[in-house]
This record gives structure tokens, sequence and C-alpha cells, in this order.
């Protein structure tokens, strides 16, 4: 194979629509345009939410709440996903709950919550825990540490 015998994938491409080149092509005098007003000039077109000068709806909508460009966003999971996911005296952190699918992105870190039971004895090492994970984490014989 040579640079001249390189082309394009089939279908890839489209020809040039030639406007303004007479009107045996279709798309002469006006080309496709129309006839006058402000969408037919050079430079023409009115901008995007423009209403005519009318009030436009992104400022006549009030304005509510805050968004803290600080806070931090926390994946949050269960016990119950430890129990079901992890065998016993495993460490649990972000990494191995990212290679088992139980997260996609961590985010800011992980936060796990007391929702359901825990018997197995493990190590748990993430961003946040509840109280109520705490202690069911370290009754089942286990640590919970903060990263």
């Amino acid at each position: 194979m040579k640079l001249h015998e390189l082309s394009p994938a089939p279908g890839s491409t489209k020809e040039v629509k030639r406007i303004g080149r007479g009107h045996g092509s279709g798309n002469g005098k006006t080309a496709g345009k129309g006839h006058k007003g402000q969408k037919a000039r050079s430079g023409g077109g009115i901008r995007l939410g423009f209403e005519g000068g009318q009030m436009p709806l992104q400022r006549r909508v009030p304005k509510r709440g805050f968004n803290n460009i600080f806070a931090k966003h926390y994946v949050v999971i269960n016990v119950s996903d430890l129990e079901a996911n992890f065998d016993n005296g495993a460490v649990v952190d972000t990494e191995a709950l990212v290679g088992l699918g139980i997260i996609n992105d961590p985010k800011d870190g992980v936060k796990v919550l007391g929702n359901g039971e825990l018997t197995k004895s493990l190590t748990v090492q993430v961003a946040k825990f509840s109280k109520s994970a705490v202690e069911k984490i370290e009754k089942a014989g286990g640590k919970a540490e903060v990263m």
C-alpha cells in the first residue's frame, strides 16, 4: 500500500454542497436561504435562546439554591455489599471495590453505611464510615480504618 492508494472508508465522506452556483444545481439564486430577512443575510441568524426581544426564559425563571464547588462527593456502599462480595479476612479498599465492580468511579472516596448484616471479619480501609457501620464491622471482628 502506498500513499496515493489510500482512500477514506466507503460512506465516511460526503460531497460538498456547492450552493449559489446556478439554478441548474438546484441551489442557485438564493442558495437555499429563501427570500430576504435576517436569516438570509451574511452572518445572519439569532443567538441561542433569543426570543425576539422578549425577556428570555432563562432570565424569567427565578434562580434558587447554591452549588458548593468545594463539596466532597462520596460513593456510598453498605455493609451488606461487603458481606456479599468479600471472603473472611479480606482487606477491603477502594481498589478492591473497583476491581470487583461494586463501584465504578470512586470520586472523592467511599463511605460505608450500616445497612444490612455483617458476619465476616474484614479490614475495611475507606474514606468515611457511619457509626452503625463501624459498630457492625468491629462486632464481626474486623477493623474500620479511615484512609
